[in-house]
């Protein structure tokens, strides 16, 4: 607490010597995460949002509609002053394994991706991309990948940059059983990218269900984790994913990006968890099209993450008691 407030002394004093704004003479004194200098930009206006996803891949009028609803988002989230805009899990394109099924949607058997519309997909996709460099605005949203054949695709979030280039892509890592066993290929390895200073990290899927991916991401320093899904959302499960969200926002100090299908908003619309566990804002409970837009704040002190990675290291080895048989007697009263 005593350097906590020697800081502010500190800030205050140069504030008022340069006649700054308390916000902006932090940020010579912060560093981020990572123990670099804090950015130029120390806020990031992210839109997330939510809309109807496209369950068969090769109906080419609907993925067109699919392209025509997320090009509609990003104008709206350009409206709105975001940075960028994340999209759930299949925002062009979410098969659904009955429709896939090569044995016939009364049993579940290995995907038929030869029904997938591949031109149709990837002119949508460019023409996100097109919007994404004349809007300024990055762009992250969920859809397949093809591989070369006999490999399955990947499940996938492709991050547009802001000049209409696919920066880089993320692909689930952990499947689900029917997933990985009829549909897709797992992906290999985290992805993290940087906006304005402000470093993010991907996940989608089940992979809320998977903390140690978390853990991963704040090991690799980042400050927001975009993580897109599918739900599960219903009222029988109370939708975990998003309870998920909040407690892996929490146990890492930083902000993860829920976004979600309409399908699944009545129990867990789209939102934006903080360091603390607390959602900052959510899209309306409607089966509807939507997004919510917050500034993330960089400067906003978070005592907590440099603690955690003390005790997650050796801080706690000086003061354990090894040789007090006390200690070590487990039946002691």
């Amino acid at each position: 607490m005593t350097a906590n407030r020697n800081l502010k002394r500190r800030v205050r004093a140069r504030a008022a010597k340069t006649g700054e704004s308390y916000t902006a003479a932090l940020r010579h004194f912060r560093t981020t995460p990572r123990g670099e200098p804090m950015p130029e930009h120390t806020t990031l206006r992210l839109a997330v949002a939510q809309l109807t996803v496209v369950p068969d891949p090769g109906d080419t009028a609907a993925l067109r509609e699919s392209g025509h609803r997320i090009r509609a988002l990003m104008r709206e989230a350009h409206r709105a002053g975001a940075r960028l805009l994340h999209l759930p899990e299949g925002a062009l394109a979410c098969p659904d394994k009955r429709i896939m099924s090569s044995t016939g949607p009364d049993e579940i058997g290995p995907a038929d991706w030869s029904r997938a519309d591949w031109p149709t997909l990837a002119a949508e996709l460019r023409s996100i991309a097109t919007l994404a460099a004349e809007l300024r605005l990055w762009t992250v949203l969920g859809s397949i990948h093809p591989l070369t054949a006999p490999r399955r695709p990947h499940l996938s979030l492709f991050v547009i940059a802001d000049d209409g280039t696919v920066t880089t892509r993320y692909d689930e890592r952990m499947l689900s059983n029917t997933k990985v066993s009829h549909m897709y290929t797992p992906g290999s390895s985290p992805v993290t990218f940087t906006v304005d200073g402000i470093r993010l990290g991907c996940a989608i899927g089940m992979e809320a269900a998977f903390p140690e991916l978390f853990l991963e991401y704040e090991r690799l320093d980042v400050d927001v984790v975009l993580f897109s899904t599918h739900g599960p959302g219903t009222p029988v499960n109370n939708a975990p994913f998003a309870l998920q969200a909040q407690a892996l926002a929490a146990a890492n100090s930083f902000w993860v990006s829920y976004a979600t299908t309409a399908q699944d908003a009545p129990n867990a619309p789209s939102g934006i968890v903080t360091p603390h566990g607390d959602w900052l804002t959510r899209c309306p409970s409607s089966p509807a099209s939507a997004i919510a837009v917050a500034d993330l704040d960089l400067t906003a002190e978070n005592l907590a993450r440099p603690w955690r990675r003390a005790a997650r290291g050796d801080l706690y080895a000086r003061y354990q008691a090894h040789d007090d048989p006390r200690s070590l007697d487990r039946a002691a009263l």
